[in-house]
């Protein structure tokens, strides 16, 4: 199914972005993530920003530079860094590759806007102390640090050079944001002039950019890090392109605001679903939770809202959406419980959001509304979690989303619904 343009750019989506993944590859293994303890005096890393992985994968929405790859080329992609600090450094992933990934060269530099960076502020990464990286086929591999001051919700440039053929790249679908490309080595460039050719709306190999040096303290003893996972609802779709304000950046706002240490980080992937994977929306949620989830740096807290895609889904076959067996409420909540479970057991605090109304989007059924409801109810009262976000009741109008947060496609939330959703959160429950 077809929906709306992206925000005025002319690239038609499929509305069920919410329902995004390839399960044909094993889970990555994870870089070790051994910030949580830090000897005493010194500054933890902080996760200042991330990316779910996914599969090389053709979509129909807006095309993406995943199946072709790159060679003898440069990509240079901008995030937002969610923390301060005085150190950077980047997390390279090659989760789906089949053969090691061979970097010429990489950078990381304040953006300018754009392709363009801040002069003078142009930083080589290096790997181990030499200039080029090897990430290992099916690995993650982390920069040295960097000495590059880092302001809270600044604008960051990675710039990936690719001299030797990278073969299908590992990458995350849905970025709201440009990554531009230009032919050659142009990663120490501060100028925007060789990427001449139309950005994609994707990121490419990046997976997470940690900073140093801006946070001290932990809360309740916990990592500082709150990871919002989850399908598009956490990705953002709907949400207003290049402006940083899905959910879990608002979040990360209003957490900055009351002084509080915690950053927030993004593991949403469109079109994901619980329980099983599909060839454009990821592997399933159980499949990616520790790699996406429990091994990011520093986690203290995940925010869980998972479980529209296993709803609708069946109710829209395709390419992109199998497989999509129909579930059961208490198919739904069994796997979130193992999702639970496996957080506590590394220490990591849940909260569980519920599941937003959907009547309205072409997929709509009784059946669906049945299930989201009681899947609802055991979120809300079976105590499961360590607090509950009510994303459902910040934005309802009955079954249907209210008419100011609803994106075009009735399934989907605008700005100011996920602005609603941030604000249902309580924050002393992170």
């Amino acid at each position: 199914m077809t929906g709306k343009p992206l925000v005025r750019l002319a690239v038609p989506l499929t509305a069920a972005l919410l329902a995004l993944a390839p399960s044909a590859a094993p889970a990555a293994p994870a870089a070790p993530s051994a910030d949580r303890e830090q000897p005493s005096g010194q500054r933890p890393w902080t996760a200042a920003w991330t990316a779910a992985p996914q599969a090389p994968a053709h979509t129909d929405w807006y095309p993406n530079w995943s199946e072709a790859g790159f060679e003898n080329q440069t990509v240079r992609q901008v995030i937002r860094a969610g923390a301060a600090g005085s150190e950077v450094r980047v997390r390279l992933s090659n989760a789906y590759g089949k053969t090691p990934l061979r970097l010429a060269g990489v950078t990381v530099a304040l953006s300018d806007g754009g392709a363009a960076v801040r002069p003078g502020t142009v930083r080589t990464l290096r790997f181990g102390g030499a200039g080029t990286a090897v990430v290992p086929a099916g690995g993650e591999l982390v920069s040295d640090p960097a000495a590059l001051p880092v302001d809270a919700f600044g604008k960051l440039a990675v710039t990936l050079y690719f001299r030797a053929p990278s073969g299908p790249a590992t990458f995350h679908n849905l970025a709201l944001t440009g990554s531009y490309r230009a032919a050659g080595d142009h990663s120490a460039d501060v100028s925007a002039g060789a990427f001449t050719e139309p950005p994609s709306l994707s990121w490419y190999y990046l997976a997470g950019v940690d900073v140093k040096g801006g946070m001290t303290s932990r809360p309740h003893g916990r990592g500082n890090t709150v990871v919002a996972f989850g399908d598009s609802l956490t990705d953002g779709y709907g949400s207003d392109f290049g402006a940083d304000n899905r959910y879990p950046d608002v979040l990360a706002e209003r957490l900055a605001a009351a002084g509080s240490p915690r950053t927030v980080v993004n593991a949403g992937i469109g079109g994901n679903k619980l329980l099983n994977g599909s060839d454009c929306f990821g592997e399933s949620a159980l499949a990616r939770f520790r790699r996406d989830a429990l091994d990011r740096t520093d986690v203290g807290t995940v925010v869980l809202l998972e479980g529209t895609n296993d709803i609708v889904q069946p109710d829209d076959p395709g390419r992109c959406t199998a497989p999509a067996p129909q579930v059961t409420a208490q198919d739904i909540t069994a796997g979130l419980r193992q999702l639970i479970r496996e957080a506590r057991a590394r220490g990591v605090r849940v909260l569980g959001a519920t599941i937003p109304p959907y009547q309205g989007y072409g997929h709509w059924t009784e059946r669906g509304e049945r299930v989201r409801n009681e899947v609802n109810r055991w979120i809300r009262t079976s105590g499961a979690y360590d607090g509950v976000v009510d994303a459902d009741r910040a934005v309802a109008d009955g079954p249907g989303i209210r008419k100011e947060f609803a994106f075009t496609d009735g399934i989907h939330l605008n700005s100011a619904g996920y602005r609603a959703v941030a604000e249902a959160v309580d924050l002393a429950r992170l």
